[in-house]
């Protein structure tokens, strides 16, 4: 089901008292390279993401998840159409909207509590005691309280992907924005920040956009999963995943969560087909 599709929120507010805002995307294309020659990557695609809730987009390897990430973050410009964050446009990068991207982004030079201050000390807006103990105190909540003066070499995979996102809190988003942050993780840290992560969402109710391509990482975070189609990109369909939350993974083996699995995985397996299709 290609064109807009538009996401409930769950209040009529744009802005949600916790500073949550709503994402939308309309009629966004995004090519690559000269007319004669271009790779049209992104086709018209229209979306809201709802302020306060945890959306979740998957789709075929290479159909440009990671692009819609940029343009949403405003690191690119779509070639047409608009991005706006409640009803303004993006113009581009802002402390509104943090990423947490595939790779670790760490200042390999500065320690983990250098790391997190670093944005607020170097735009003027927060510093001092203030500022070290807003920075202390998440670095306790995401259990890095023993490892503020550890340098980033000296971190698991999901201690550095924690760091990070201490550091994106503490510019108080009203979006956060995660290009497939557990990506390269091994299967048992994969799972705990996972659960870690819901944690953190059900606590501060940030609008979450979240890429991935695990399914079944999909389904256990998601409010809202986005299936998105191969290249030229557009939106697929949009599917309420109902789990109830608080969330734990005995949820994955229901009926209903088997359903949302396979209904993605469909649509998923036709698209990767598309793409095979072209190679030959």
């Amino acid at each position: 089901m290609a064109g807009k599709q538009t996401l409930k929120s769950k209040s009529n507010k744009k802005v949600l008292p916790n500073g949550a805002s709503s994402v939308t995307l309309r009629n966004v294309s995004k090519s690559y390279g000269e007319a004669w020659l271009s790779d049209d990557v992104l086709k018209d695609i229209c979306i809201e993401f709802p302020a306060g809730e945890l959306t979740v987009i998957v789709g075929p390897s290479g159909c440009g998840k990671s692009t819609l990430v940029n343009i949403m973050a405003g690191f690119e410009a779509p070639d047409s159409g608009e991005v706006l964050i409640d009803d303004k446009p993006i113009t581009g990068p802002a402390k509104d909207r943090m990423v947490v991207f595939q790779e670790t982004a760490l200042i390999p030079w500065q320690t983990t509590y250098e790391n997190v201050v670093f944005g607020p000390k170097m735009r003027g807006e927060k510093s001092g005691q203030a500022l070290k103990d807003e920075a202390e105190e998440l670095l306790v909540k995401v259990g890095l309280g023993e490892f503020i003066h550890k340098y980033p070499i000296q971190l698991s995979g999901g201690m550095q992907r924690r760091a990070e996102l201490a550091r994106a809190l503490i510019n108080e988003p009203t979006v956060m924005i995660m290009d497939e942050p557990f990506r390269g993780l091994d299967a048992m840290s994969r799972s705990l920040m996972q659960e870690f992560f819901l944690d953190l969402f059900e606590e501060n109710k940030k609008t979450n956009i979240f890429v991935t391509s695990e399914i079944d990482e999909a389904i256990f975070l998601a409010d809202n999963l986005v299936v998105l189609s191969n290249k030229p990109t557009t939106v697929q369909t949009v599917m309420k995943i109902k789990l109830p939350r608080p969330r734990d993974y005995k949820m994955l083996t229901t009926e209903q969560a088997f359903k949302y699995k396979k209904d993605a995985m469909e649509l998923l397996h036709d698209e990767a087909m598309k793409s095979f299709a072209v190679l030959k």
